[in-house]
């Protein structure tokens, strides 16, 4: 479960802590023809199965944003309905304001916000772009002087998210910003689309308006921007991208896809499970199926599995193992589904958990009974419970290792070998399929236990003293 980063303060010119950051507001006013043709308004355009406005409501309120100001236009009403929906299921405090002048510059649907915020700090958003979940924590962890806004900008000018035929550019300079626009021929950085403002950007919104007859938000910026009121933000290597044409949402998807691994992915996860589990992803984030209901599913392929193996005979017992090994594969979707969908959860989790426990004594018994069956050898019966065990031991040892991990990884220590249930299930399907039940189940009982007593050594050379 991702839990909510705590509410940001922005900082007085006197260093002491002013009002927190409590409001965003999202535009989601435009008509966004280029996406035309499924029949939503853009901001309702499903992306692997989730809608772009809902994918940025949920991102910025994952990061602390407590209430929400969505400023729509074209085709509104349906925008809202569907908002009103969100609220409910989403559980969020959500104001709906409305552009009539949608077709003008995106600066008017800011305004129009100006009631609903008072004179309270803000995070400005817009509806089709998605964002990383660092961005927004990082942007309003930076401290913001008053009377200034705060643009998260990306120096990465090779990147390939990036349509460099509509993308904002913008130059800094000194962590100010001098210039932005897009047809911008000296920059760089990018705009992501991403601000943390004080009220003061409405004063230079209009002034744009009356002085330049410039209804943009580039435009307020840019009168900002004169004062040196433009701070920016460095977003380093987090994800963004502007969701704008068919173009962009294949690239969204393909880099959506491509952050599903997890650090505590062990290596069959990595190079054969995975591969295979985000192609069927793909296709069950656009069905009604819930996380919950894959790792049901996954249950009964290995209670399916355990049954051939318990039943006897090399052709049972061959497919018993190559169902474990689909159940294994299919087992990573459900986390995948709930990330794609912004809906994982501390019960998923534990759940999915529970039954991967179960999973793994039903196979690991089933195959053990065939065993003995066979063979009649008490000697089969310690050998299966000891792998039962040493799976257990494993997966309990599972949460302090991967923490051990993560912390080796981020001081470039690498990944590690990582021996969890990937490879479990996998050795459990080999024997099957080779008719070496018996191997397979020493195999386990011998890895398994060693790599209980290795993490335990391991956790207790982590907090010694140096």
């Amino acid at each position: 479960m991702t839990r909510p980063t705590p509410v940001r303060r922005i900082s007085s010119p006197d260093g002491g802590m002013s009002e927190a950051v409590r409001h965003c507001v999202v535009i989601a006013a435009g008509r966004g023809s280029r996406l035309a043709g499924d029949g939503s308004p853009k901001p309702l355009f499903r992306l692997l199965g989730l809608p772009l406005i809902e994918r940025a409501i949920v991102t910025a309120k994952r990061s602390g944003l407590e209430n929400f100001i969505v400023v729509t236009g074209y085709d509104g009403v349906r925008i809202r309905k569907f908002l009103d929906r969100l609220t409910i299921r989403r559980e969020i405090t959500l104001t709906h304001v409305v552009n009539e002048d949608w077709s003008a510059g995106n600066g008017i649907s800011v305004l129009k916000a100006r009631e609903a915020i008072g004179d309270e700090p803000f995070v400005l958003l817009m509806a089709d772009h998605l964002l990383g979940p660092r961005l927004l924590p990082e942007l309003l962890a930076s401290p913001l002087k008053e009377g200034t806004v705060r643009l998260a900008v990306d120096f990465n000018l090779r990147n390939p998210l990036v349509d460099l035929a509509d993308v904002t550019r913008v130059r800094t300079e000194g962590g100010r910003l001098k210039s932005i626009g897009k047809q911008l021929e000296d920059y760089n950085a990018f705009d992501t689309g991403c601000f943390v403002c004080s009220p003061a950007l409405f004063a230079a919104l209009e002034r744009s308006r009356e002085r330049d007859d410039d209804e943009t938000l580039s435009g307020g910026i840019r009168v900002l921007a004169e004062s040196r009121k433009v701070q920016v933000h460095d977003i380093g290597d987090a994800f963004w991208i502007d969701v704008d044409d068919r173009g962009a949402v294949r690239r969204a998807e393909r880099a959506l896809i491509e952050r599903l691994p997890k650090l505590g992915d062990g290596p069959i996860s990595r190079y054969l499970n995975r591969p295979l589990s985000t192609r069927i992803t793909r296709r069950l984030v656009t069905r009604s199926v819930t996380p919950n209901q894959i790792s049901v599913f996954c249950f009964a392929l290995s209670l399916i599995a355990a049954a051939l193996f318990a039943v006897g005979g090399t052709l049972t017992l061959a497919l018993g193992g190559l169902l474990a090994q689909l159940a294994s594969v299919v087992d990573g979707c459900d986390g995948e589904v709930a990330r794609l969908q912004c809906r994982e959860s501390a019960f998923g989790g534990w759940f999915d958990a529970v039954l991967d426990r179960y999973s793994d004594a039903f196979l690991l018994f089933g195959l053990s009974w065939h065993v003995f069956a066979t063979q009649g050898s008490a000697l089969v019966l310690g050998v299966g419970f000891l792998a039962i065990t040493g799976s257990f031991m494993v997966s309990y040892t599972a949460d302090k290792h991967d923490s051990l991990m993560k912390t080796r990884f981020e001081r470039g220590e690498g990944r590690g070998f990582r021996i969890g249930r990937d490879l479990r299930v996998l050795v459990i399907a080999l024997g099957a399929v080779v008719n070496l039940p018996f191997l397979a189940l020493s195999v386990i009982a011998a890895v398994m236990n060693i790599e209980t007593v290795r993490r335990v050594a391991a956790a207790r050379d982590a907090r010694a003293p140096a």
